[in-house]
């Protein structure tokens, strides 16, 4: 049996369709009351203080923090021209995010549309998050419905559309994508106040993306990297889960989960912070396990520590539960030879 339809997207769809069919003269206002109508009100603003610290407090991603923190300054030394009778400098706030995935793009994405709202840029700051299946319809005129719907629920906020690549196939088969970036684009035209696009995927592909049509480059003129994480980087990652949910490494099992992390392909298939939380997840499943099958001890007795301590072996399982292996130990220098120490 199809699940009930929410009769609100009715409602919803049917007003996009009278608006766009009839043409009428107050379209604007029907959009900017449907949109309101469905996005709900916002909560309190967060202190810019406060959202800038916690950007601060991420690991790692020290040029993307920089960049950000310049976007932010630059709106409000904009805002202080503009008390003074000065004129502004018209800069698009719409952005390309590049970088593989789990190096913190949606959470940064999260904290700038909070600061975009503590300084007055959008009224309500929130974010909207999809990908090519929450734009792209599956007939003929069901995708324009689609990406205005997203839109409408993004007005006074950021859309964020990750893998946006997947708009634009590389292989050039026919489909509703480019119907989808050519709505995306005159709404962000006609929305241009309330409205901040984000789009995020592998650098190569988001090149691809951004020539497949001729007013996307115009109108995403800034683009930010984020970088894949160092091993040091990932390490601490793990240690801040470690720490946030009480529990510890045994002796020697420090060791061990460098190596791990230090036997990560980077590149497109990474997983980055991601697969250090996954990998911390995965720990607690092999403790479990392993203290369930231990014959000399009952679960209903279990001190404090033995359910706090991740051992060596439940972080080995762990990782190759997720298809990964330690580096290779490093070996030992040779010794010196006996001529070699007198040469010296």
């Amino acid at each position: 049996m199809a699940a009930s339809r929410n009769p609100l997207d009715d409602l919803r769809d049917t007003l996009s369709h009278l608006t766009e069919q009839l043409k009428l003269p107050g379209s604007e206002r029907v959009d900017d009351l449907v949109g309101d109508l469905f996005s709900g009100r916002p909560g309190p603003a967060r202190p810019l203080s406060e959202v800038q610290a916690e950007l601060d407090a991420l690991v790692g991603l020290e040029t993307v923090k920089e960049q950000v923190q310049a976007l932010v300054a630059l709106l409000q030394v904009q805002a202080r021209r503009k008390a003074h009778g000065l004129s502004e400098v018209a800069t698009s706030q719409h952005l390309v995010f590049l970088g593989n995935p789990g190096t913190g793009k949606t959470t940064v994405a999260r904290l700038l549309a909070e600061m975009y709202r503590a300084v007055g840029l959008l009224q309500k700051g929130h974010l909207v998050e999809v990908d090519r299946s929450g734009l792209v319809g599956q007939y003929v005129g069901a995708t324009a419905i689609k990406t205005d719907r997203v839109i409408r629920r993004a007005l006074d906020g950021v859309l964020f559309i990750d893998e946006a690549y997947a708009l634009a196939p590389e292989d050039g088969r026919t489909d509703f994508g480019p119907e989808a970036i050519e709505v995306l684009l005159k709404r962000m035209e006609d929305h241009r106040h309330r409205l901040v696009v984000i789009v995020a995927g592998y650098p190569r592909l988001m090149e691809s993306f951004l020539l497949s049509n001729p007013g996307l480059r115009s109108r995403f003129a800034r683009e930010i990297t984020f970088p894949d994480y160092s091993v040091d980087a990932l390490q601490t990652i793990f240690h801040q889960m470690l720490a946030q949910h009480e529990y510890t490494l045994e002796p020697g099992a420090e060791q061990m989960l460098r190596r791990i992390l230090s036997g990560l392909h980077a590149g497109e298939d990474s997983g980055n912070a991601r697969f250090a939380r996954t990998l911390f997840e995965q720990a607690l499943n092999r403790q479990a396990l392993r203290l369930s099958l231990d014959e000399d001890r009952n679960l209903d007795t279990l001190d404090r520590n033995a359910v706090m301590t991740l051992t060596t072996d439940d972080v080995v399982e762990a990782a190759r539960a997720l298809g990964e292996e330690p580096a290779p130990e490093p070996k030992p220098e040779p010794e010196p030879s006996r001529w070699w120490r007198w040469l010296m």
